[in-house]
């Protein structure tokens, strides 16, 4: 980062660190995803197609990332454990929960295709993420076994449900018929009035997926003469199994003992509130400004694998721009974001209840939603170019208690823009050149703002002050009094700025504020 006077901005930060020795799992579920799978038309009670993009999503994420050594899933919701001795980004929630959510999401966006060749993705889907702190192994037995079972009574409930409304039944019909309803009883209603078997219809809609890494054998190499060369590697495998926390099962499994640990006993009962009191969460101050600030991951290989033109890509910060005006439609409480490079800030309200102001809710949402969106428009910036690989971002949440340190946090990142801008441009214009990069960071080492000007001007002829401004200063996105979202690029670390924009920290009147959170809580619940 570079250094200025608004540096100070950065105590407002906080570690979020999970502590050794506990067990982490990260739990996806669906957003909206009742509205999403109704637009797209997903067959009821489960539709195949919909519950293998989920597994192929998860089966990505676990060959992505190595630490993660377990995970189980069913309809929209998936559960990753990392080993024990897992340091993945220090074992920072934050970090963990919002690369994994942004990178399932990228996932399922890009092979949307491979599972529905027929149907356009009509509108992104999006995902909520959170964090589970097992103090034990046996917190995580019952914690699986917890999802597990709610797999088994969700899907036996649904199943019931949309065999009501096929037999003609309305929705309240088939509510009223299923209330205070038992297990056996729905299972007698499905063999009585439909000849249903229930525990004759497919593994994957009655007990979930789970996917595992086991040690096989494969060909790395030939030798000189042709012989295939052998290793043992680990490959993910899914299974779907009656029950995920047996002892026979789980011990069975060599790499889950070894990364995790053998389970000593079965479990009797579970008790779900004993379970939630292990959620690691963050409700953020009230009365505060809430910043989330997501960063592209490995972006500079991003960037080289897909040749992106140096030092900027106008359409790559474009596409940047176009998800960030996407973010601000979506969540209605997002007043202001500023972008430069991979990175972008958005600002909700001070009254801001969104997400009753769950850090992990919050967050995880908006980098979700925004991976999705990159991947999803990427053929607009870069039709002759392919996605080769899923982007991926992390994110985090941050308070700032008054405007005065909003507005110097902002112009924080915008003096980051400035100086990082113009160290790069100068970088590149010397590589091009045909010096090596070593040779370009010797010739910029220490020199200082006037220096880097005269050495633009004077080498290459350039002013550095003619430069795009979307270059020099980044992207402002806000929303206008008539709510149109728009696009500038201004600068906003002189507080003319804020004099001349100060609607845009406006607080809207409670209640306003207060409906605009049902709209999208109850959209959240349809």
């Amino acid at each position: 980062m570079a250094n200025s006077k608004y540096e100070y901005v950065k105590s407002y930060e906080f570690e979020d660190e999970i502590m050794q020795p506990n067990l982490i799992v990260v739990r996806l579920d669906g957003r909206n995803f009742e509205r999403f799978s109704e637009i797209h038309e997903f067959e009821k009670p489960n539709d195949v197609r919909a519950l293998n993009l989920m597994n192929s999503c998860a089966t990505a994420v676990v060959e992505e990332y190595p630490d993660i050594v377990f995970s189980y899933g069913f309809d929209d919701e998936y559960s990753f454990v990392f080993k024990k001795t897992s340091n993945f980004y220090q074992r920072r929630a934050s970090k963990m929960l919002t690369l994994i959510v942004s990178f399932f999401s990228s996932v399922y966006a890009t092979k949307w295709k491979e599972f529905f060749p027929q149907k356009e993705l009509e509108y992104p889907p999006s995902f909520h993420a959170r964090v589970i702190s097992c103090a034990t192994l046996e917190v995580l037995q019952v914690y699986l076994a917890w999802r597990q079972n709610a797999c088994h009574s969700d899907n036996l409930c649904r199943t019931c449900f949309w065999m009501l409304i096929r037999s003609g039944k309305t929705i309240e019909e088939a509510k009223e018929a299923l209330k205070d309803c038992q297990k056996e009883e729905k299972n007698e209603l499905l063999f009585q009035r439909f000849g249903i078997n229930y525990k004759k219809l497919p593994e994957m809609f009655r007990q979930g997926s789970c996917i595992f890494k086991t040690e096989v054998e494969v060909v790395v190499k030939y030798d000189e003469h042709g012989n295939p060369i052998k290793r043992l590697r680990r490959k993910p495998n899914i299974v779907h199994t009656q029950n995920i926390v047996a002892k026979k099962f789980w011990n069975e499994q060599l790499v889950l003992v070894k990364e995790l640990g053998g389970f000593e006993d079965e479990i009797a009962k579970i008790k779900t509130e004993y379970v939630k009191s292990f959620l690691f969460e963050n409700k953020l101050l009230p009365s505060t400004y809430i910043v989330i600030r997501i960063d592209g991951c490995h972006f500079h290989r991003f960037s080289d694998i897909h040749g992106f033109e140096k030092p900027n890509d106008a359409q790559a910060l474009n596409l940047m721009n176009t998800c960030a005006v996407a973010v601000l439609k979506e969540f209605h409480d997002i007043v202001f974001a500023y972008g430069v490079s991979d990175e972008y800030s958005f600002v909700l309200r001070k009254n801001s209840q969104f997400n009753q102001r769950q850090a992990s809710q919050i967050v995880s949402a908006i980098v979700s939603f925004f991976s999705t969106m990159y991947a999803m428009k990427w053929k607009e910036f870069f039709p002759q170019k392919n996605l080769k690989y899923p982007p991926s971002f992390d994110g985090r949440a941050v308070c700032y208690p008054s405007e005065e340190i909003l507005q110097d946090y902002l112009a924080w990142r915008q003096v980051d823009c400035h100086i990082n801008n113009q160290y790069n441009t100068c970088f590149w214009m010397l590589v091009k050149s045909g010096k090596t990069k070593a040779e370009a960071q010797q010739c910029l080492k220490g020199t200082q703002t006037q220096e880097k000007y005269e050495l633009l001007s004077r080498q290459f002829g350039t002013d550095y002050s003619s430069l795009p401004v979307m270059f020099r200063q980044g992207s402002f996105v806000y929303r206008m009094k008539l709510q149109e979202v728009v696009v500038d690029h201004s600068n906003i670390i002189e507080r003319s700025f804020w004099k001349e924009y100060s609607s845009i920290l406006e607080e809207m009147p409670a209640h306003t504020s207060a409906a605009n959170e049902c709209t999208q809580t109850s959209v959240s619940a349809s």
